[in-house]
């Protein structure tokens, strides 16, 4: 069984050292700079129970792909579908591509551009990249695969290694879920650069994130989306969900001057709402102050 990981940054670097770990032959595809770093010294990965280099492949180019049983798409939501014209040439017949990626889009743009099964998955731990080749894991690591013929061994595979997975006969609940949370949190925590616990700790900021969540509830109500429309019990998830000493991985993005999510998140938002006629003004001024921060990193002091 091979599994190549596209897109290592955190969270390629942790699910692609849980499967590592476990035995099973697996090639990270990232930067130059991580791949460099884990070519001379193995995945530096660092938890509260063990800080240890793992043992890995790493290259910088898709043909790692080739002969891939499994394939683990990590990118970003805007590189979706560049990765899936890299590795296309590369995957064998019977190779199953498992989106790990923010959003709500992706899935439907990897299957028709790839000649194989591809599985949605949402996503949930807590990590960064803390230097080249170095990953600190702050908590969780579950997954929630969709329903296909393989699932059930793939999710058989992934707890082997150590991740709790289930199969989801209604993928796109959690998948929007997931998507809330991201809308709820990760633009504020870019904006001020702080991580949760110092967000919530405000009242003023912990009202902007129930706000945000009643936009996005009021568009999956529209989009038909069976999922709990509850706004309290949806802040209550978030607060069980995330550290408190976690910063968003889009403030991690805007404090590398790298390209954010923003337009597949909370814009994702904005824009359905607008196809229902719903005002979703508080995600319109998240994508607003995350797209002009992110155009003029550095500028201004």
């Amino acid at each position: 069984m091979k599994i190549t990981v596209i897109g290592a940054g955190a969270v390629g670097c942790f699910y692609g050292a849980m499967v590592a770990k476990a035995g099973f032959e697996t090639v990270l595809v990232g930067r130059p700079a991580h791949v460099d770093a884990i070519q001379r010294s193995g995945l530096r990965f660092e938890s509260a129970a063990f800080d240890q280099h793992i043992a890995i492949g790493a290259s910088t180019s898709a043909q790692a792909a080739k002969d891939a049983d499994i394939v683990l798409l990590c990118v970003k939501s805007t590189d979706t579908l560049s990765a899936a014209n890299e590795m296309r040439p590369f995957l064998k017949p019977g190779a199953v591509v498992i989106s790990l990626q923010n959003g709500i889009d992706n899935v439907p743009l990897l299957q028709e551009a790839l000649p194989c099964e591809v599985i949605p998955a949402a996503v949930y731990v807590a990590c960064e990249m803390a230097g080249a080749g170095h990953l600190k894991h702050h908590g969780r690591g579950e997954l929630i695969i969709g329903m296909s013929r393989g699932s059930a061994g793939i999710a058989r595979l992934f707890c082997e290694a150590g991740v709790p997975t289930t199969v989801s006969a209604d993928v796109m609940v959690p998948l929007w879920d997931k998507l809330v949370l991201n809308c709820a949190y990760n633009a504020l925590s870019a904006i001020v650069r702080l991580p949760y616990g110092d967000i919530r700790a405000e009242a003023a900021a912990d009202d902007t994130m129930r706000n945000l969540v009643a936009e996005c509830l009021a568009v999956a109500h529209a989009e038909g989306v069976g999922m709990d429309l509850d706004t309290d019990r949806q802040i209550e998830r978030i607060r069980q969900t995330i550290p408190a000493g976690q910063c968003s991985s889009m403030a991690q993005d805007l404090s590398r001057k790298r390209p954010t999510e923003i337009a597949s998140l909370n814009g994702t938002i904005v824009r359905r709402g607008l196809s229902h006629g719903i005002a979703t003004p508080i995600n319109q001024a998240m994508v607003a102050l995350v797209t002009l921060l992110e155009k003029h990193a550095g500028q201004g002091g």
